[in-house]
């Protein structure tokens, strides 16, 4: 017999969020965000994150939008979308293009990729701005799938041979990411132990060289940590590699979004070092997560210093980002320390700066 998978859509009502005082966002720091209220659609609660002013984008200089998950991602994860357009309220006007983008969520605190609503220049040129006052029409959609169902059981199929209905007892959430969390906790049956500046990793060889084409080099191949139970890790802080390896046995990555200054800098600081992990052994997913957040967090004291990591490890739409921000700041920047670092161990994308600070001027 052939079960289909199902999938269930639950789309939320349209959500008008009402930005007033447009001019005086001009003030806010590139960055930074308004929160909006706590929608729940599709059993979670959702946070949309409005953001009226992004130079590090250069002279375009988008409105955008983030959608954020505030409670956990049951079953694994959650995959939503994020729908937006431009409205009047007055009706005189049509509704603009609809935008949209996709988005899977793995836990609490994650967010999507930046949505761009409109941009400065368009928002003003049009006839949507109305007394310093616009309106975006948002709406969240969650997909809920459910799983292909295996071969019936023995005690299913009789009740389907007898014409009964088997029992409809909700299926538990997928829970392998817990019990490899667990394991990796515990060190049950571990087989190598990792030192990180003094700290030592219980993990399993298996499971890091099924996640990672390095540990597998280093762990099956030809290596000499192949035959060895004890793996000395330089150049790596404690911290940065006990996330990393969360995240191979979770596919989750850690928070990374600060609640406060202290908070945001030690989430900074975290990204970086976990995307130099990421490339160092192969894991292109979490990778992608620290170029996310470290590209929708720059600040005049972390612009050349991420600027340096992205050259480094070979991440072009962080590089970009960090280029024209820094164009865009660049006394302020010329003054850190994080520059000093950059002339010295990444003296070519100065002539890239160069260049975005001549097109941001002309």
């Amino acid at each position: 017999m052939q079960v289909q998978n199902l999938t269930k859509v639950v789309r939320s009502k349209d959500l008008l969020l009402k930005v007033e005082g447009h001019s005086v966002t001009t003030a806010m720091s590139d960055g930074e965000l308004i929160k909006s209220q706590k929608w729940s659609v599709g059993g979670h609660d959702w946070q949309i994150d409005w953001r009226p002013k992004n130079h590090w984008a250069g002279r375009h200089r988008p409105v955008t939008l983030n959608l954020v998950l505030l409670s956990e991602a049951r079953g694994g994860d959650v995959k939503a979308k994020l729908t937006c357009r431009l409205v009047d309220p007055t009706g005189r006007l049509k509704p603009s293009k609809e935008k949209s983008l996709s988005h899977k969520f793995y836990k609490s605190g994650d967010y999507s990729n930046p949505l761009e609503a409109t941009s400065r220049e368009d928002l003003e040129a049009s006839g949507y701005l109305v007394d310093d006052s616009y309106t975006v029409q948002c709406s969240i959609t969650v997909l809920k799938g459910a799983p292909a169902a295996a071969a019936p059981s023995n005690t299913a199929a009789t009740a389907m041979d007898r014409g009964r209905r088997p029992d409809d007892a909700a299926l538990p959430s997928p829970d392998l990411h817990r019990h490899l969390g667990e394991l990796l906790r515990k060190g049950t049956g571990a087989d190598v132990t990792f030192v990180v500046s003094g700290k030592k990793f219980a993990a399993h060889k298996a499971i890091l060289a099924s996640r990672s084409p390095v540990f597998m080099a280093e762990l099956f191949g030809g290596m000499k940590e192949v035959a060895c139970q004890r793996v000395e890790v330089k150049e790596m802080e404690p911290a940065a590699f006990k996330a990393l390896l969360g995240f191979i046995y979770t596919d989750t990555a850690p928070d990374l979004l600060g609640q406060n200054q202290k908070g945001e800098d030690d989430a900074t600081a975290m990204a970086q070092h976990l995307l130099a992990g990421a490339d160092r052994y192969g894991l292109d997913r979490l990778k992608l997560i620290c170029e996310g957040r470290l590209a929708d967090r720059i600040t005049v004291d972390t612009a050349a210093t991420t600027l340096a990591l992205a050259e480094q490890h070979g991440c072009s739409q962080l590089k970009a980002s960090c280029v024209e921000f820094i164009a865009g700041y660049l006394d302020a920047v010329l003054e850190t320390e994080g520059y000093k670092h950059l002339e010295a161990s990444c003296p070519s994308v100065l002539t890239d700066i160069i260049r975005a600070t001549r097109r941001s001027t002309n």
